[in-house]
Formats: C-alpha cells, sequence, structure tokens
C-alpha cells in the first residue's frame, strides 16, 4: 500500500476509543498520513458522554482548508457534525473541492446511545453531504434515520441503500451489527453491483468506535490505491480483529478496541476468502 493521504473531520473523543483519536490510529496502522479538521470537542468515557462543545463552523473550514491548501489529501473522511453550522461549513469546502472523494459516516448516536447529532441536522446531511459522497457507511438506525425506512434484514437494509443512491451517493455500506443473530452481514451497494459481507458475531465489550475505525480504514485503503470492495474488505478485517485483540478498559458497556495491536500488511494479507460474490 502506498502512502496516502487521509484529511479526517471528524469530532475528539476524550476517551480515546472513537473519533478523531480512534480515526487517527486506524490511518497509522493502515500506512496512511492522517491529518485533522475537529469538529467538536466531547467530554466522554466509556459511561457516557457528560458534554459537548461544537468547535466554531468558521474554524472547523479554516482547518480543513489549511491542510488542503499545503498538505493536499487523497480522501476526505467525515465523521461527526454536531450541527447544521458545522455541517454547512464542511459542505462549502467540500464542494470547492469536488476533485477529492470523501468517506461519510452519518455519526448521529454513540455506543452509550447518546446523541451526537442535532436532529434539525439530519436534512441538510442528507441534501448537502450524501450526493457525491464515493460511501456512506451508515448502521442500521442511522439509515433508518436518513431514509425513514425501517430495516429488519439485509434485503431492507439493500433497500435503504438503493434509497441513499438515489439521493445522490456513489456507494453506500449498510452495517448490520444492530440485527439480531450470530451471522453478521454488511451490505455495501454500488452503482453496479451488491455485495454481502458477512461474518460470525464476535462477543465482547470492546466495541466503541467501530464505526470511526472501518470508515477510517475505507478511506485510508481507498487513498492508498485499492478497491471500494478491497477497502471494505480489509477495514471489516481490521476491526473484527481490533475487537479480538482488546482487553477490558473502563467500567461501561461498550469499551475501546486494540488499534494498536493490528497491523495492516502488503496487499496479500488480504485473504480472497474474505471476499464476497456480487
Amino acid at each position: 500500500m502506498k502512502p496516502g493521504r487521509v484529511l479526517i473531520v471528524a469530532g475528539s473523543d476524550s476517551g480515546g476509543g472513537a473519533g478523531i483519536q480512534a480515526d487517527l490510529k486506524t490511518v497509522v496502522a493502515f500506512g496512511g498520513f492522517g491529518m485533522t479538521a475537529i469538529t467538536a470537542l466531547t467530554a466522554q468515557n466509556t459511561l457516557g458522554v457528560s458534554g459537548i462543545v461544537p468547535v466554531p463552523p468558521d474554524f472547523v473550514a479554516l482547518q480543513m482548508q489549511c491542510v488542503l491548501d499545503d498538505l493536499g489529501a487523497d480522501v476526505i473522511k467525515i465523521g461527526m457534525l454536531p450541527d447544521t453550522a458545522v455541517m454547512g461549513a464542511v459542505a462549502e469546502i467540500i464542494t470547492a473541492h469536488s476533485e477529492i472523494p470523501y468517506v461519510l459516516d452519518p455519526v448521529m448516536v454513540a455506543s452509550s446511545g447518546a446523541s451526537l447529532m442535532n436532529p434539525s441536522a439530519r436534512a441538510l446531511l442528507l441534501n448537502a453531504l450524501v450526493p457525491g459522497a464515493a460511501l456512506v457507511t451508515p448502521n442500521i438506525p442511522e439509515a433508518e434515520a436518513l431514509t425513514g425506512l425501517t430495516i429488519r434484514d439485509p434485503g431492507g437494509m439493500k433497500k435503504a441503500a438503493e434509497t441513499l443512491l438515489e439521493v445522490g451517493a456513489h456507494a453506500v455500506l449498510i452495517k448490520g451489527g444492530h440485527l439480531d443473530g450470530q451471522l453478521l452481514t454488511d451490505v455495501l451497494l454500488t452503482r453496479e453491483a451488491c455485495f454481502a459481507f458477512e461474518s460470525e458475531r464476535i462477543i465482547s465489550r470492546a466495541t466503541h468506535g467501530t464505526g470511526c475505525t472501518l470508515s477510517s480504514g475505507i478511506a485510508t485503503a481507498l487513498a492508498g490505491g485499492y478497491t471500494l470492495v478491497e477497502a471494505v474488505s480489509l477495514a471489516r478485517r481490521f476491526v473484527r480483529g481490533a475487537i479480538m485483540a482488546a482487553s477490558p478498559l473502563g467500567g461501561g458497556v461498550a469499551g475501546p478496541m486494540a488499534h494498536e495491536a493490528i497491523v495492516i500488511g502488503p496487499r496479500d494479507w488480504i485473504d480472497p476468502a474474505d471476499f464476497p460474490s456480487g
């Protein structure tokens, strides 16, 4: 993998398990170069979120523009956007740099259940950032909030993904961890094909930051020249490894993964068995 430049636009997690902290750990593990534009400060640990302070939107935009003017980026990863003002500022920069693909992780709710996005921002997200995204990576509650659909199975996941493609996304990965059952299915829909990634569910507390980590892994793999299907496969495998390698930390229901335990190797590190059939 060649080093890829990834600009991460997301919130800070003081507990270190998710947000900017998890994003940067993932980019390093994938051999990329991570840069940041912090959208919000959160006071949180494994027990929950105690406070959120949005960064002024002009300063979010300034962080992004400073990075892009000098260092550039191969891919932009967008995570937590706390309100419409920050979201609008980010959308303006994205529009001005339309040549750079971006991965949109529509972070709405923390693993603890705390809301991380103002409900009024959802419509703006759907209208301003979903269209044009190289990939959108909602979990099932986020996909339901964005589409108004109820998802009960992989067929419902595909239908929701189709709705987001119709809005203008180039590809959608809906994560199936919120469905019941031992078999976990993630559905990737592009404008050409549909893929189902299946794996056995891991029973673990170390699930805080899985969405941030997955989307950052995909973004860094794309920046390094992997195809979308390869990038999703690599990122899923990284998340699973980081969950299984984790030691218990904190007293909450969801603790951090062990990003530091997994390092992505050369292209032949990918196991062909990981790939779904189209």
